[in-house]
């Protein structure tokens, strides 16, 4: 397993999910350390959200156990819940509320006050790059505006675990750069696992990655070792080799 020496962060052991004839995630064990982050890649389907959607403690696992920072995530969810920050796909945001107005409310949330909470409040629009938009309502603004109000959201009470499924989804080209810039700055004071389809973000920010396929782990090491697999060089090429693989021996075993 690559990785910094200290300890795990996340200790991800035999997670297993099911939703009655679904199998969606299948036994999976992986571990995250600070300063490390994760690229957690898969097909439509393959059970990325899923997972993270267990290791913030939306999803109770069917079998298995999740560690954050040292707190199991069924016996102590409130203290997991106080070290990560989520970024959820499509991150639900209250629309009526203005992006000012939205940040205050999660900063009273998260146990921020007085001058800490407008400071962080500050710092955070500034970081994000929302100035314009302060004062709009959330369901005026553009799907890139709204991303970058779930990233403020997730990263407003400095968390030491960053779990953002699509962060860069409907971002232009500059947007992106922002956002990789913000997470590659964080990403020596925290453990991070972005869920991604896109490739050239695994190349961009990501120290690791982990490849997923039917709730099953097909790949985990460094993005030059994934890349080292394509004889192209092409992370996509190599993405699609090894999921194209597995599912045709899916297949194979199925008819045999």
């Amino acid at each position: 397993m690559t990785g910094n020496a200290e300890k795990a962060v996340i200790d991800v052991k035999s997670l297993d999910k099911r939703f009655g004839p679904i199998h969606a995630v299948r036994n999976i064990s992986f571990t995250v350390r600070q300063g490390e982050v994760l690229g957690f890649l898969g097909p439509n389907g393959a059970g990325k959200s899923t997972t993270m959607k267990m290791i913030t403690g939306f999803l109770e696992p069917t079998a298995g156990t999740v560690s954050v920072c040292g707190h199991d995530i069924l016996e102590d969810p409130i203290k997991v819940k106080e070290k990560i920050g989520y970024l959820p796909e499509g991150a639900p945001l209250y629309g009526e509320m203005t992006v000012k107005t939205f940040l205050d409310f999660i900063a009273d949330v998260r146990g921020l006050k007085n001058v800490e909470k407008e400071n962080r409040i500050e710092e955070v629009i500034q970081k994000i790059h929302l100035e314009s938009v302060r004062n709009q309502t959330i369901e005026t603004l553009s799907k890139g505006f709204k991303r970058r109000v779930g990233i403020a959201h997730s990263i407003l009470h400095d968390p030491e675990v960053l779990i953002m499924d699509e962060p860069t989804d409907g971002l232009d080209p500059n947007q992106k750069h922002e956002v990789r810039t913000l997470i590659k700055e964080m990403a020596p004071a925290k453990a991070t696992i972005i869920s991604t389809h896109i490739l050239e973000e695994v190349d961009a920010v990501c120290t690791r990655a982990i490849i997923i396929a039917s709730g099953q782990i097909l790949f985990d090491g460094t993005p030059a070792e994934l890349q080292a697999k394509s004889d192209t060089g092409r992370l996509d090429d190599v993405f699609r080799q090894i999921t194209t693989k597995f599912y045709q021996e899916q297949g194979e075993s199925a008819q045999s």
